[in-house]
């Protein structure tokens, strides 16, 4: 894996629910990573609703955090119209505002791949038109 991995709520999720069909996987994928995963805000939001009634599912993701094996390194204040615009472009999709701020960070994180379930990176571009690295079990 590279260096710069951007962390995506499914990744996380499948980390921490020992139910969920790619909890495997990820445990896998998360032993081979370079520590700290990158991420924003708006993953860790998701993540901890969807992990509202695994126990001890949103304390885990505090603790990744507390640790430093988890790193929020987007900041909304200066990509409010990139955001937008992103969000603008891929409407149909549709794009997630979470979606967004990750692709956006592969457009500003040099070397990036992002950890993701989501078939839909598959799709949005950076910089206009370069595709984004995925490291996902869906396009191995």
């Amino acid at each position: 894996m590279t260096n710069n991995i951007i962390l995506d709520t499914g990744p996380l999720v499948a980390l921490l629910d020992r139910s969920d069909r790619f909890h495997s996987w990820a445990v896998e994928t998360w032993k081979t990573s370079s520590f700290p995963l990158l991420t924003c805000e708006a993953v860790i939001s998701e993540s901890c609703f969807l992990l509202r009634r695994v126990q001890g599912g949103e304390d885990a993701i505090m603790g990744l955090l507390s640790r430093g094996h988890i790193r929020v390194s987007f900041k909304l204040d200066g990509e409010v119209e990139t955001i937008r615009e992103l969000m603008r472009r891929y409407q149909n999709v549709p794009m997630s505002f979470a979606d967004a701020c990750l692709v956006r960070m592969s457009e500003t994180i040099a070397s990036s791949s992002i950890f993701t379930l989501d078939s839909d990176f598959s799709i949005y571009r950076k910089q206009g038109n370069q595709t984004i690295a995925i490291v996902s079990p869906l396009f191995q």
